[in-house]
């Protein structure tokens, strides 16, 4: 692990109230923040870093100037559109996000306590009860800030809430097994069967992955979704799912289901208020009948599959 453990705070890149796609019932999904894959079609780029970053929305900027002024590494310009970021000067010190009066500009991501993170989740506890929701912890990678992680599924679990883990997997062992105590449902993303196309598009190999969702089935009871995002070009093609649907075939224990999530561009805005560019700019969208081949031919692992959540 890169980022430097600690139980009682971490980095905290949003916490979503009224979730329904993150497990089952309302849920209140806390995103950590930093991510050892760099997938080109990530709809969460600001949970990607470790750190806190600035997020710049030009379209709310009122060009007041007192980021630039605010500054001090002077990487801020204000010009006819708005504020300019120079990213290879900023420091991401966040004096401007302070500044700023209209929040064009944002700190993506904030240090909170296990305690600060509860009390938002615990809000919405009467939610949760009604419709067997809970809390899930997303990313990023939520297993990069394991320790933190151990902690706050502990207490949820105090307070009686249903927990769900959404991860990639590429983790230590060590980490996985040390949340799972206190976790009623994994959310497992799958994205490629051929490790070195995995290693291509995500800067990792899914050796790990894959081993790590065989132990889990293997050496727990803990229920497990599989979830995969559908990319065209990537993993869409009927030999990519066949060889997935045959990974699946094998694992110790069947999944409790499949989740098939379609790729989107949602996440275009927030490339460009982190000032990067847009890698799946040029992608193309499936079609309805795309997704339902892919759905026939992985339903015939015999594992109920859905569309979404």
């Amino acid at each position: 692990m890169d980022v430097e453990a600690h139980e009682d705070r971490g980095i905290v890149c949003n916490i979503q109230r009224f979730s329904i796609h993150d497990g089952p019932g309302i849920r209140t999904t806390v995103f950590l923040k930093g991510c050892p894959l760099r997938c080109p079609w990530c709809s969460n780029p600001e949970s990607q870093r470790d750190a806190p970053e600035v997020f710049l929305r030009i379209a709310k900027c009122i060009k007041c100037g007192r980021c630039a002024e605010t500054c001090p590494e002077h990487a801020i310009a204000v010009t006819e559109s708005g504020a300019a970021i120079d990213r290879n000067r900023c420091t991401s010190c966040l004096a401007c996000a302070a500044a700023c009066p209209a929040r064009a500009i944002e700190a993506t991501g904030q240090s909170m306590s296990v305690a600060e993170i509860l009390a938002v989740v615990l809000r919405d506890r009467g939610y949760h009860r009604q419709s067997g929701g809970g809390l899930t912890l997303s990313g990023g990678e939520p297993l990069r800030q394991w320790p933190l992680a151990v902690n706050l599924l502990r207490q949820a679990k105090q307070h009686a809430l249903h927990t769900a883990l959404d991860t990639a997997g590429h983790v230590d062992w060590d980490a996985m097994a040390a949340v799972l105590p206190y976790t009623d449902l994994v959310l497992y993303d799958l994205k490629h069967a051929d490790p070195a196309r995995h290693q291509a598009a995500t800067g990792v190999a899914n050796d790990a992955i894959l081993e790590n969702l065989r132990r889990l089935l293997r050496e727990t009871g803990v229920e497990l979704w599989i979830r995969m995002a559908l990319i065209p070009g990537f993993n869409t093609s009927p030999d990519d799912v066949a060889a997935m649907s045959k990974i699946i075939h094998g694992l110790p224990r069947p999944p409790a289901k499949i989740s098939l999530l379609s790729f989107h561009k949602f996440a275009a805005g927030k490339y460009e208020a982190l000032g990067r560019p847009y890698p799946a700019g040029d992608a193309d969208l499936l079609t309805d009948a795309e997704i339902a081949e892919i759905r026939a031919t992985l339903e015939t692992t015999g594992i109920p599959v859905t569309i979404g959540a």
